[in-house]
């Protein structure tokens, strides 16, 4: 019992846990026990997590859920509720809204309203219709022709010139002519209309030239004999030149005086036609007697340049070899 005691306070002494500390730090691998310890910490942890996971899964589907069930309960009640503690009597609730304006003024209204120009007192009073005499903005002047209007126009130059002079070119009068601008279109229109017109007679006026050219010429040669006969009587060569220069003109008159007179029967239908169309009977188309003497006089010079050629190879032929041909 003795050394019992005294082994036993041997074990209390500091010496003694040092000695029994090592021997068990010796006997037992602490590095690999840590290693196991911290495999098995990690795999707890992740078990963990999946179960922590899956119950705050649950958890949150079943709080969405009750309160879900909770707040559509609380607000069919508020509205059920909202719409029993109103009452509105839809006769009184008309009566308390009144207007005196139309529909068209509603409407001009709201556009006035969603417009970003602003309101102004002159276009407020264009708007209601107001004007005053003393004052006009503007003044229309309808002539009742062409003649008058030109009158009016003259009158109103004659006014903005004193009053630029006088050096008061606030009292100009700026005035636009709509009928001037208006026939100013329609002369443009028309006047090319003429131009093509014209280009079209002048390529039909060289054709025909030519053609008068080439009819005279085989004139002279058909003719040759004739020439020769001609010239063997005493006939000069100028003389033969005339003769078919003679022709020549004789042709130009007869087909301008044929034109014209055709023309002149055509205007009678153009104007009937052009009167229903319009409805306007102091439209016409006319042939004045100046423009008809041109045409005839123009007809004749064409004539006579187309034949000019011709005419001078026939004075030219040798009466001998004129006289041979048959």
């Amino acid at each position: 019992s003795y050394l019992l005691t005294s082994f036993s306070k041997y074990l209390a002494t500091d010496e003694a846990s040092s000695l029994i500390k090592n021997a068990v730090s010796d006997a037992i691998d602490t590095s690999s026990i840590e290693k196991s310890m911290s495999k098995y910490s990690a795999v707890i942890s992740e078990q963990l997590g999946a179960v922590m996971s899956q119950i705050m899964t649950a958890m949150s589907s079943q709080i969405t859920s009750a309160l879900q069930s909770s707040m559509g309960a609380l607000t069919s009640g508020i509205s059920e509720n909202l719409l029993s503690a109103f009452d509105f009597n839809t006769d009184s609730l008309a009566n308390l809204f009144k207007t005196e304006m139309t529909a068209e003024e509603l409407k001009d209204l709201m556009v006035s309203m969603m417009s970003n120009t602003k309101s102004s007192l002159n276009g407020n009073l264009r708007k209601l219709g107001y004007a005053d005499l003393d004052d006009p903005s503007t003044i229309t002047i309808y002539p009742k022709d062409f003649d008058s209007k030109q009158h009016i126009k003259e009158l109103i130059s004659g006014y903005n010139d004193r009053m630029t002079a006088a050096g008061d070119d606030d009292k100009v009068i700026q005035y636009t002519d709509v009928v001037d601008a208006l026939m100013g279109s329609i002369t443009m229109i028309i006047n090319a209309i003429s131009y093509i017109l014209i280009a079209f007679v002048a390529v039909s006026l060289v054709v025909s030239s030519i053609m008068i050219g080439v009819i005279t010429y085989i004139s002279v040669l058909e003719r040759k004999k004739e020439i020769g006969i001609l010239r063997a009587i005493g006939a000069s060569k100028r003389n033969i030149s005339q003769v078919f220069n003679a022709e020549t003109f004789i042709i130009g008159a007869l087909a301008g005086v044929i034109g014209v007179g055709i023309t002149a029967l055509l205007i009678i239908p153009a104007n009937a036609i052009l009167h229903a169309l319009t409805d306007q009977q102091n439209i016409n188309a006319i042939l004045p007697p100046g423009a008809a003497v041109i045409l005839i006089l123009l007809s004749i010079v064409l004539t006579l340049i187309g034949g000019i050629i011709p005419s001078r190879k026939a004075a030219k032929s040798d009466p001998v070899a004129a006289l041979r041909s048959e």
